[in-house]
């Protein structure tokens, strides 16, 4: 996935109201949609070097998107709608590990009152998550409490339960770390739907990413740890459509 525009570099003032951040942009403050709904903790420290990405769109009200964010350790994904379609171009290239894709439909109705990020072939359903945050040598999700994300997995375990197959991915959205785990301190009924998930048959799986000011790509599995709920090391199985 390349920018539809090149990346224009800024330094953060500060992020407020979850979805809007100042940033000093040549000697001027701009303000910028910041389309991120998490804490975003550890990336959005006054002082960070941002990477914003401008439009000449009349209908919206902020000439600016944050898209990126170097940490000190490297570069985050911050626009947590890059994901779907990182992932959408993975699944075109048939280069998301343990999943064979064929056709493919994007926001499809599951369960109720509810959408899956993609519906692979006639039945498989595949939800996509974001992972920013990092701790200790691991990239964690959530980075706050979900009750979407919690939806998410619910919906995914009726559907397996009743023999429908479903999948969620983690996409590494930050080239920090390479390995991913639930974040149980910070949403535990998330880590007990995770755990819920995978006995029920949900796949959990982890993909990396390559992440440039020009754009970003998936970059082959990332392990997934051990649900932190079960103290039982299991591997985590791969999916065919």
């Amino acid at each position: 996935m390349q920018f539809s525009r090149p990346l224009i570099r800024a330094r953060l003032i500060r992020r407020y109201k979850r979805f809007l951040a100042d940033m000093e942009l040549d000697g001027a403050v701009i303000t910028a949609h910041c389309a991120n709904p998490g804490s975003m903790l550890g990336m959005a420290e006054p002082g960070m070097t941002c990477w914003i990405e401008g439009n000449d769109d009349p209908k919206r009200k902020l000439r600016w998107s944050w898209k990126l964010v170097e940490t000190g350790s490297g570069l985050a994904v911050v626009d947590t709608a890059i994901a779907n379609r990182v992932v959408a171009e993975a699944l075109r290239a048939d280069t998301v590990p343990g999943v064979v894709a064929g056709a493919f439909r994007a926001e499809v109705k599951m369960g109720t009152n509810s959408r899956v990020d993609f519906k692979l072939g006639d039945t498989t359903l595949l939800e996509v998550k974001s992972v920013t945050l990092r701790r200790n040598g691991w990239a964690e999700f959530p980075d706050s409490v979900t009750a979407r994300g919690m939806k998410h997995l619910t919906d995914l375990t009726e559907a397996a339960r009743a023999g429908q197959p479903a999948a969620m991915l983690y996409l590494l959205a930050r080239d920090d770390v390479a390995r991913i785990r639930i974040a149980a301190d910070i949403d535990p009924a998330y880590a007990q739907a995770f755990d819920t998930a995978r006995a029920a048959g949900v796949r959990m799986l982890g993909l990396g990413t390559q992440i440039s000011p020009l754009g970003v790509v998936a970059a082959g599995a990332v392990a997934i740890d051990q649900s932190p709920q079960s103290g039982q090391n299991r591997a985590t199985p791969l999916f065919r459509a």
